[in-house]
């Protein structure tokens, strides 16, 4: 890097505009900082490291476990989505001042020669081995809790306590991998090679509740009744008081409808249409006379009906839709376990209509978080043209890319709790990746005088900053949110 310090490049499309290098601290990444705040202010940090196991040697460690949590997780969340890019950054003022525990102007500082102190962030190595450390049984359990721990966080300190009652939506997403990772296979639905995870969040809130990573053949609705039951027992009385499951139509079976009937959990999703369903609505499936408007027109028609693998019937809404300029009529089929007195058939497929923001949640973790489920063993024959004197123990790649998973629903989680945050300072709607690009991804000067730290940012991010800012330093999550 030498050679470009104070090296001046003319442009030609303007001979008078000059590119240069300084050695200056200067980040793209301030948003960082922003982050660490609410980090802290929910001590989302301080819940992982007290719970994650930490297997090295406490004598001789360079990067404490808190630290190396938090790089991870603020790379994440500022868009840095592979570990080497953490070897690029190792020296961003903003991610040191981010992510160390000293105080004052100590992480800006180089510390001395012998101390065994980080001069910056952990390198890729470092953070591999930690990814791997994570995906022990123990560990994934932790990170497992930690995803609806952080949600109920939010809730908790910007709500002053649970929510009334909330919709928990599940579905199935595919995320693409490129290579040959522990379980994942080209996948014909969606097209690519590809993990099959399943996800949890609550449409109206966008909070995310749970993910699970599964192989990329398995069925929507493999693990799902397991999968579902815990995440009600995690958030039911601390996130939301009542809760009730709406899902989607690949996963209803006579497992998961019984067992939450069994423990009162109020349902709806829709169901495949089948021969039966069809001669049960096929009478109902007629405009009534006269013109058709140009609006289009919804009718909804109560049904009964048994599946041959349900142990006793269940109420079915049959929706059927005129849609202005087409001949024929379109039809699907709610279940629930509300009945028509608890939730007429209207209200009924109003509520299944607001799954469609879960959906633009679950995309914002995979399109805007992205984390890379690329772990996988590479065993190497020969080491600069030699055997190599130790092999390393060969890690689960797919429990590694468990913890990625996690990891990046830890990371949605706190950007969204800073985006709901300025949605309700703004008074309107901000998506993740407009949040990212004008709060997060901001560019940065670090001044260093004396001991007090300067980070000067651009007037337009600092209208956003300051009310941002007030309101994080306002939060605090309740008691029985930190036990």
């Amino acid at each position: 890097m030498g050679e470009i310090q104070n090296t001046l490049i003319s442009l030609n499309f303007n001979r008078s505009v000059k590119v240069e290098a300084r050695r200056e601290r200067l980040t793209g990444d301030a948003g960082a900082v922003l982050l660490r705040e609410l980090m802290g202010q929910l001590s989302i940090d301080e819940y992982l490291t007290e719970r994650l196991e930490d297997p090295r040697d406490q004598q001789v460690i360079t990067h404490p476990h808190v630290e190396l949590i938090r790089t991870l997780l603020l790379l994440m969340s500022q868009g840095w989505r592979d570990l080497t890019d953490a070897d690029a950054l190792r020296h961003d003022p903003v991610f040191r001042l981010a992510v160390s525990e000293r105080r004052s102007d100590a992480p800006l500082r180089t510390p001395p020669q012998k101390a065994l102190i980080a001069d910056g962030l952990a390198s890729q190595a470092t953070l591999s081995r930690l990814l791997q450390a994570l995906s022990s049984p123990e560990n994934l359990a932790v990170l497992a809790a930690a995803v609806a721990e952080t949600a109920t966080r939010r809730v908790g300190a910007t709500n002053g306590g649970p929510l009334e009652h909330a919709t928990i939506d599940i579905d199935s997403v595919g995320m693409e991998v490129h290579g040959q990772q522990d379980g994942s296979v080209y996948n014909a639905h969606f097209g690519w090679r590809a993990y099959h995870p399943i996800l949890a969040s609550v449409a109206e809130t966008g909070d995310l509740l749970a993910a699970r990573l599964r192989e990329g053949n398995v069925h929507t609705a493999d693990g799902a009744p397991g999968f579902i039951l815990d995440v009600i027992d995690r958030v039911e009385g601390s996130y939301a008081e009542s809760v009730s499951v709406r899902i989607d139509a690949g996963f209803p079976n006579e497992t998961l409808l019984s067992g939450l009937e069994e423990r009162d959990i109020p349902y709806v999703c829709r169901i495949r249409r089948n021969a039966v369903l069809e001669r049960m609505g096929e009478p109902l499936v007629v405009r009534p006379p006269g013109r058709p408007p140009n609006e289009p027109r919804t009718w909804l028609h109560e049904l009964t009906y048994k599946a041959g693998s349900w142990s006793r019937p269940r109420r079915v809404v049959l929706v059927v839709q005129e849609r202005p300029g087409e001949l024929f009529l379109h039809t699907f089929f709610l279940l629930s376990s509300w009945s028509t007195e608890q939730v007429p058939a209207d209200e009924l497929l109003e509520l299944y209509r607001r799954r469609g923001k879960a959906e633009k949640h679950f995309g914002e973790l995979v399109n805007i978080v992205n984390p890379a489920l690329s772990s996988t063993n590479r065993t190497k024959s020969i080491y600069k043209g030699k055997e190599p004197q130790h092999r390393a123990e060969p890690c689960d790649p797919f429990a590694v890319n468990e913890v990625r998973l996690l990891l990046g629903a830890l990371a949605y989680n706190l950007m969204h709790a800073g985006r709901a945050l300025l949605e309700t300072i703004t008074g309107s709607g901000w998506s993740l990746k407009r949040f990212l690009q004008q709060v997060l991804k901001v560019p940065a000067r670090v001044l260093l005088h004396g001991r007090q730290i300067t980070v000067v940012i651009n007037e337009l991010a600092a209208h956003h900053w300051y009310r941002l800012l007030a309101r994080i330093q306002q939060l605090r999550a309740p008691p029985y949110c930190l036990a």
